[in-house]
């Protein structure tokens, strides 16, 4: 092997609790410098970077908060292309990792995701139906977003970076590409753990409605929009979620949206940290 495969950017906010397994299952079964990864711990609290440096990856350390500085840092040290941006909190495989390689080398592909699998082992129950229902809804529109990973090719690249300081990077990414021109590739999986409660679900759909506004504001926002009524009364027609699913679902829905206009000039982006401790229950 005369030098990486690819590249792996992971910005890692107090992810200690997570990313040393998340980092292990990343690296089993690959061969010495086959992946290229870089850790970006930025104003960590905890032993973050010496959990990932104990992985065998390059660490870098920061005091500047924040997302997208973190991913800024980390691109600028990658080795090369294809490179993949991975959520600390989320499994890929190896295997999930070459897949999405080879799905790069296909022609006029410029990005490429992963399928999301939803790990609802610790969820509670009212907030797993809401998980269940928003997931099949959502599918059909999420391509780059909403993934945990998302991966740009050198041409892709150059049309996401530098990026700017934006809520939702992943949004910020999968706007800026044609349906044409990202794919989702069937045989990478990555492992995604929603919130666990209704408090923490609310807080992350805050977050992303403004998100959501900002990148409008960039011109950047999806144009495939969101899915409506219909899209749900589809899903129980053809009995993929139940009435009680529904339900569950409208009503979180409702208090979404009511919290969305509450907050919507307050600061703060609404962490969510019920992925990274003991299950709470509903």
């Amino acid at each position: 092997m005369t030098g990486p495969l690819v590249s792996i950017v992971v910005p890692a906010h107090n992810e200690a609790a997570v990313i040393g397994a998340n980092l292990r299952r990343l690296l089993e079964g690959t061969a010495p410098g086959e992946f290229d990864v870089i850790v970006v711990a930025n104003a960590c609290g905890d032993r973050t970077a010496e959990v990932a440096a104990e992985a065998g990856v390059r660490v870098l350390e920061t005091s500047i908060p924040g997302k997208v500085p973190a991913l800024r840092l980390g691109d600028e040290a990658c080795r090369t292309f294809p490179r993949i941006y991975l959520d600390a909190d989320v499994e890929l495989t190896a295997d999930s990792v070459r897949a999405l390689v080879r799905a790069c080398e296909r022609p006029g592909v410029l990005a490429c995701a992963p399928v999301p699998e939803l790990d609802l082992a610790r969820v509670g129950r009212l907030v797993r139906r809401v998980h269940r229902v928003h997931d099949r809804l959502i599918a059909p529109m999420r391509a780059l977003a909403g993934v945990g990973v998302y991966v740009l090719t050198e041409a892709g690249h150059a049309r996401v970076f530098p990026m700017p300081d934006v809520i939702a990077d992943d949004g910020w990414v999968h706007a800026s590409f044609g349906p044409d021109e990202r794919v989702v590739v069937a045989e990478a999986r990555s492992l995604v753990r929603p919130a666990r409660t209704v408090k923490a679900h609310l807080n992350r759909r805050v977050r992303v409605r403004r998100g959501n506004r900002q990148l409008a504001g960039l011109q950047r926002a999806h144009a495939e929009g969101g899915p409506g009524l219909g899209s749900l009364a589809a899903l129980l027609r053809r009995r993929e979620v139940s009435p009680v699913d529904a339900a569950c679902y409208l009503s979180v829905l409702v208090l979404d949206r009511t919290l969305s206009r509450v907050r919507r000039d307050r600061a703060g982006w609404g962490s969510d940290l019920s992925t990274r401790s003991a299950l709470s229950t509903d």
